[in-house]
């Protein structure tokens, strides 16, 4: 297995993780987890199906789409094509909205562009005692998120339906929202050009255009004492801001663990 993993790494140079991709391209030829590979199988041969995986990976195929799922906050997801992959930036809004309750509990949230409702699930496995509902412009997406709630055990707490920016009409202690945000025409990595979802990237030329449509929506949707905690570009503090606070209402912005612009909370 060590010389395989060793190839394949030295394939994925494009990668900034290519040992762990090809150790996680390696688990799932295996059927087990990345964690008990590293701890039990290392000497196990490397099983015939890894060379095709990274192959796939070579081809510039993110490891998510080639295995099927990505952890994100406490929870693994189920991801497919045609599906925006989870990252770990987007966990920047679940700690936003855990520093906005405190020892409280949002009642409620809403997903605005639930994708593969990582957002939903992972505030709904935080706080057991909510329910929430994650709306979707896009098949693909709802399909996964329903997936992906009923694997979880929360289809009981979490409805996903179709639906845009004007969510479901009413109020949410909490609403979660990772619109499309980069200029149209941006240059991109391969394997995000490639195979994610342009309509989950690209918002007109300025990145802008999802900020503005939903920022005359907002204000009737967030409950007293509610916030909205709304994933930006890295560059977009006070740009995105902009069109909210134009709307009367309070934005704070709150860096990720990296130190950049991320995550836009806002209050009425």
């Amino acid at each position: 297995m060590g010389s395989a993993l060793s190839r394949a790494t030295a394939r994925f140079g494009f990668s900034a993780t290519p040992r762990l991709d090809a150790e996680l391209l390696m688990a799932h030829a295996l059927g087990t987890t990345w964690e008990a590979m590293l701890l039990h199988r290392l000497d196990d041969p490397a099983p015939a199906a890894f060379a095709d995986l990274a192959e796939r990976r070579a081809a510039h195929e993110p490891v998510a789409y080639i295995t099927g799922v990505r952890d994100f906050w406490t929870i693994t997801l189920q991801v497919a094509p045609g599906v925006l992959i989870p990252r770990a930036d987007s966990e920047t809004l679940i700690e936003a909205a855990i520093a906005h309750f405190g020892m409280r509990s949002p009642r409620t949230v809403l997903d605005l562009g639930t994708g593969s409702g990582a957002l939903l699930l992972a505030a709904l496995d935080q706080w057991p005692g909510a329910r929430g509902i994650g709306v979707d412009r896009s098949p693909d997406a709802l399909a996964v998120a329903a997936a992906n709630a009923e694997r979880l055990g929360m289809a009981d707490r979490a409805v996903i339906v179709a639906g845009g920016w004007e969510g479901t009409g009413g109020p949410h202690d909490l609403i979660l929202c990772n619109p499309p945000y980069i200029e149209t025409g941006a240059e991109l990595p391969r394997e995000v050009a490639g195979y994610e979802p342009a309509g989950a990237l690209f918002a007109g030329p300025d990145g802008l255009d999802d900020y503005r449509a939903i920022a005359p929506l907002l204000r009737a949707r967030i409950a007293p004492g509610g916030v909205a905690c709304i994933e930006i570009g890295s560059t977009q503090g006070g740009t995105a801001a902009a069109p909210f606070r134009a709307e009367g209402l309070r934005v704070a912005v709150r860096p990720d663990l990296a130190g950049r612009d991320r995550c836009l909370v806002v209050t009425p």
